[in-house]
């Protein structure tokens, strides 16, 4: 194949536009072009209104052999163009050590139900517990708690198949460096089980909460043709270890629902960011904990033509679809304030999952179809922080030693639980101005409120140490340097966003492994990923170490002890 950067087309071109530019670079006639594939696609929104589309395409011609390929391109000596060779992801051959029994995997989110996926599919028929409902029923059980405030701590919008990410913009954009292929994987397995084909090379994929919930269901079906179970309403309350502390030990069997026993010699932890009783049981079992960073901020809403005259020039983006941003800054303090899972088009939601405690999350659906942009502005916090830091309210909450794993765990809960007293189990709202003078607001400006739950003015100055109040404000006038309008004084801000990732990790060595052997610490829970590819890569990579230590599991051998 012979890949081609940098190819500009106007909007509103054609495939077949695209077709003849490429074959004008390649200096051939657009009949021996074979084959075109999108490998990339952004937007050079440089010189507003003046709006272009970047491609990366990756072109086959006729007949044409790689010392054919490689002749053409040195013939044309421009940079841009060159032979790429295509290497597909494929999972290891399987290893020849033999499992005790059928792999367990804890959470049915991106990392577990890809891990899921994987180990299925190489013959390893994996057991996937499940503390909240499938989809639907889950789908259903969230609908009513916005409308009713009743909460179900097992089934939300952080609990149930899909994970967290199910009730979320469904970004599909990562960070995290891949030499393996295993990030266009994902990609590809969530087009194959129903995601739009252009997640495969937009700049910015996203998915959408509406259909994200159909390919979670799909990946599930798939799992359970391949002879893996999926298990609803099994959560795990405790884990049985053999070994005293000190020495080597290993995991023997799960808890299930406070009594049923499950034997299990190889566990998944994919239980995901809020799973936080969880993680009080893993530390009183004496698997290792460790306190990480983290960031906790507000949702900020604006309406969305505002964002898109900054970023595009224009009001209405046709073809474009909303614009999005993506905002740092650093206070004088030397906190990083910045945009996180900013939601074009989409809604603030009530994401909590304990009673007495209140979080908020973003969300839109496929076609970011929704009035408003929003985004969680966050502040960092390390784990010094978590010691003897006060409430906004003035109110010392305790001190937790360093090193001390369940610190920052601690440090949400007060946060939530000051949330949800402000708004008195509503979300608590307040327009950016009020918030800068530490007033309760009265109403809505130019700004019109999108939520999903219900919603209460309240002074979100109380929510937070004066520091993180500060360095938020910082962020907020730096922002509006960057948007014009921004910082505007009506714009709607609503708390608290506490569940960016983890406030823990949970060790794992090179094969994936934790120090108690035979559990498998993965994804946004562990503290390895952030979202829900690199989750969902991280389920990937914790398969293959698995597939390359053991052997496909036999027929007779596929029954789980209980």
């Amino acid at each position: 194949m012979i890949r081609i950067n940098q190819l500009k087309m106007p909007l509103g071109h054609d495939r077949a536009g695209l077709l003849e530019k490429a074959a004008r670079v390649l200096r051939v006639p657009s009949g021996e072009i074979e084959k075109l594939t999108i490998v990339k696609q952004s937007v050079d929104a440089r010189k507003k209104p003046d709006i272009w589309y970047s491609y990366v395409v990756d072109i086959g011609i006729r007949q044409a052999g790689l010392q054919k390929e490689e002749k053409l391109v040195r013939r044309l000596k421009d940079r841009n163009v060159a032979v790429h060779k295509e290497a597909p992801y494929r999972l290891p051959e399987p290893g020849t050590e033999c499992m005790a029994g059928r792999p367990v995997i804890i959470g049915t989110g991106p990392a577990g139900l890809f891990c899921g996926l994987m180990l299925a599919r190489k013959g390893y028929m994996p057991i996937l517990l499940e503390r909240g409902e499938d989809v639907d029923a889950r789908t259903d059980r969230v609908a009513r708690f916005w409308e009713t405030g009743q909460l179900d701590p097992s089934s939300n919008v952080q609990f149930g198949e899909g994970g967290a990410g199910t009730f979320s913009d469904g970004k599909l954009n990562t960070l995290v460096k891949d030499t393996f292929g295993r990030n266009r994987e994902v990609l590809r397995i969530l087009t194959e089980f129903g995601g739009d084909p252009s997640i495969l090379y937009v700049n910015k994929p996203h998915i959408g909460t509406d259909v994200l919930s159909r390919i979670v269901k799909s990946i599930r079906t798939e799992i359970e043709k391949l002879g893996g179970q999926v298990l609803f309403q099994s959560q795990v309350t405790d884990f049985v270890t053999e070994g005293e502390p000190g020495e080597s030990r290993r995991i023997k069997a799960l808890v299930v629902n406070g009594s049923q026993v499950l034997e299990a010699e190889t566990v998944v932890l994919a239980i995901g960011h809020s799973a936080r009783d969880t993680f009080e049981t893993l530390l009183a079992r004496g698997i290792p904990m460790e306190p990480k960073a983290f960031a906790v901020g507000l949702r900020v809403q604006h309406s969305q033509t505002l964002i898109n005259e900054s970023q595009y020039g224009m009001k209405e983006c046709g073809e474009l679809g909303p614009a999005s941003y993506k905002l740092t800054w650093k206070a004088s303090d030397e906190r990083g304030v910045y945009s996180f899972c900013m939601c074009p088009g989409g809604y603030v939601v009530n994401a909590s999952s304990e009673p007495g405690r209140l979080a908020v999350n973003g969300m839109s659906y496929h076609d970011r179809a929704g009035e408003n942009a929003n985004s969680a502005i966050i502040v960092t916090v390390t784990p010094e922080d978590f010691c003897g830091m006060e409430t906004g309210a003035g109110t010392d909450q305790g001190c937790e030693a360093p090193g001390d794993a369940m610190a920052g765990i601690r440090f949400q809960r007060r946060l939530e639980e000051t949330a949800f007293c402000l708004g008195k189990g509503n979300i608590p709202v307040q327009l950016y101005g009020d918030f800068k003078e530490g007033r309760v607001s009265e109403g809505f400006g130019g700004v019109n409120p999108a939520f999903r739950g219900g919603y209460a003015f309240a002074n979100l100055r109380e929510l937070f140490p004066e520091s993180l109040s500060r360095a938020f404000m910082e962020g907020m006038e730096g922002f509006g340097t960057m948007i014009r309008g921004f910082d505007r004084p009506d714009a709607i801000l609503a708390g608290i966003e506490s569940r960016t990732s983890s406030p823990v990790r949970i060790p794992r060595d090179q094969g994936m492994e934790s120090p108690v052997k035979g559990i498998f610490p993965c994804g946004e829970g562990a503290g390895y990923a952030g979202g829900i590819t690199s989750a969902a890569m991280d389920g990937i990579k914790t398969a293959e170490e698995i597939i390359r230590r053991y052997s496909p599991l036999r027929p007779s051998r596929t029954v789980a002890k209980t």
